[in-house]
């Protein structure tokens, strides 16, 4: 037999529970309001920096210590933090620094913000390597960062996200002072009234130029009186890389003197694409969308959809006459010398290239020029060089006096393949004779993409 059993229990005991649940709840809440916000999706990180009213708290998530941090020690908690571990991660607030933060020779570090503000106050946060290996993968993203300066120096692979960069004389710049710092990731950041966007300084002391293989993509540049947004000074070399999907807006009216892209140095093989630069003046002074220098060499790819919108001085202002690439870039080459061989036999090649872009087409003329005497005659070669350095079958044209001939266009169809990529063109001479005055020449024009 089952026997249901019940228990009572008093109103009075259950006044008194509740009251002491409300009490804990009450000092919960209480808790919960006044304790830093040390994020959860921070626990992988080996610190946490919160503001905790006038007053900041820096907590290791490896032992659970917390320290408590003045307002002017902002920037000493940070160094400290990084000295001591590879992460730090800000929970949002306003945070006042007083000295450089230093990131210094770390492999995979981490500075990520959460709605973080840095009130930078002219001082940088540096990512340092005293070489790029040793400095490599670091990661800075989600700041705000005002009136300061993230640099890099001598890294490799570092990625910088989601950040805003504002009224600050420069946002990012790149420096190599030993060896060099490449592929660089800049993405979806914002730069505000900056004197320089993002720069690409002159290496010094035992570095090279090179900054290749980065990119910058998805950004944003509302840029202000005498100031750029990217700039690559001389003797950098932002080569081999891309800027994508990035807008500059320039020129309200009144404003003088901006620039969205100077180059002087190297963008050598760098390709803009769905870039696009906006003026907004009626009046332009010395308002440029791209602006090449004296050291430029070369000037970057421009893609189909790069676009200039606006009144500009100039949409590219180029006062030393840099060779523009892009895509259907037409170019010429004139008097190009050919040597001439003896008794049959082909001198040293000349190849005619479009570097660093690929020919679509080129239509050579030829020239020869000489005495021809005792019924010389002297032929002219060409063929195509291939992406794989494969050379084409060639035509020829045969001179008996001095003259100048085109291709025909069965001459050019016969030397064009089915399928390849154009890389050069090859011209070789020879005479028939034992000694020779001719000089061959060729000149043309062609396209290039």
């Amino acid at each position: 037999m089952q026997v249901n059993s019940k228990i009572t229990v008093s109103k009075r005991i259950i006044v008194v529970v509740l009251a002491a649940v409300l009490a804990l709840s009450a000092f919960n809440t209480y808790m919960i309001l006044e304790r830093p916000n040390f994020n959860t999706n921070a626990v992988s990180y080996d610190f946490v920096l919160s503001q905790n009213g006038n007053n900041y708290q820096l907590k290791n998530i490896q032992n659970g210590e917390t320290t408590s941090v003045s307002r002017s020690g902002v920037s000493s908690a940070i160094n400290s933090a990084l000295a001591r571990g590879l992460s730090v991660y800000i929970n949002a607030g306003t945070y006042v620094l007083n000295k450089d933060i230093l990131l210094s020779n770390k492999i995979n570090a981490k500075i990520v913000g959460n709605g973080a503000t840095i009130i930078g106050n002219g001082h940088k946060i540096i990512v340092y390597g005293s070489n790029y290996t040793t400095s490599q993968y670091a990661t800075i993203s989600g700041l705000t960062i005002i009136n300061g300066t993230l640099r890099i120096e001598n890294s490799f692979g570092t990625t910088v996200t989601n950040m805003i960069f504002e009224n600050t004389s420069t946002g990012i710049e790149l420096a190599n002072t030993n060896t060099w710092s490449e592929d660089t990731q800049i993405d979806n950041c914002y730069f505000i009234n900056a004197s320089q966007g993002i720069v690409f300084e002159s290496p010094t002391v035992n570095a090279t130029g090179s900054y290749a293989s980065s990119t910058i993509q998805r950004c944003f540049f509302n840029i202000r009186d005498n100031s750029v947004g990217i700039n690559v000074q001389s003797g950098a070399q932002f080569s081999d890389s891309q800027i994508q999907n990035v807008r500059m807006w320039l020129g309200q009216d009144g404003v003088t003197n901006q620039t969205g892209l100077f180059v002087n140095g190297s963008m050598y093989q760098t390709l803009l694409t769905s870039v696009v630069f906006e003026s907004f003046t009626n009046v332009p002074n010395d308002m440029f969308a791209i602006d090449l220098g004296r050291d430029c060499n070369p000037a970057p790819m421009l893609d189909g959809d790069v676009n200039f919108l606006g009144n500009w001085t100039a949409n590219i202002h180029n006062p030393y006459s840099i060779w523009i690439s892009g895509v259907g870039t037409a170019f010429e080459k004139l008097n190009v010398n050919v040597p001439v061989g003896l008794n049959g036999q082909y001198g040293a090649n000349t190849t005619i290239r479009a570097t660093p872009l690929n020919i679509n087409m080129f239509e050579p003329k030829i020239q020869a020029e000489g005495s021809f005497v005792n019924n010389e005659t002297v032929t002219v070669r060409i063929r195509l060089l291939f992406a794989d350095n494969v050379i084409s079958s060639s035509v020829t044209q045969i001179f008996t006096g001095s003259g100048s001939a085109w291709l025909s266009n069965d001459q050019i169809l016969t030397l064009f393949p089915s399928q390849s990529i154009i890389v050069g063109v090859i011209f070789d001479a020879q005479s028939s004779a034992g000694t020779t005055d001719a000089i061959v020449t060729v000149s043309g024009y062609g396209t290039a993409s």
